[in-house]
């Protein structure tokens, strides 16, 4: 293996985590109605404050984790 494909796995690694972490932060308050399709009134509220930041941020880092599987599906193919 080389320095890359290392440093691409310990990438994908470290953010499946954090993204794990930040999903659970979000669910945390929806309540297993919400999960399920209940509740529907509800459903369209917006996100405000440090909830959006999160939310903005998981996006950004679910985008960043694709790119580097991706790169490291390609690193791994080539060798």
């Amino acid at each position: 293996m080389t320095f890359l494909q290392v440093a691409l796995q310990i990438a994908t690694i470290i953010l499946a985590i954090i993204l794990v972490i930040l999903i659970l932060l979000q669910v945390r308050g929806e309540g297993l109605g919400n999960l399920i399709g209940g509740d529907a009134g509800t459903g369209g509220r917006t996100r405000r404050g440090l909830e959006r930041t999160v939310f903005q941020i998981t996006i950004g880092l679910a985008a960043t984790f694709l790119v580097i599987c991706i790169f490291s599906a390609i690193a791994t193919r080539s060798v």
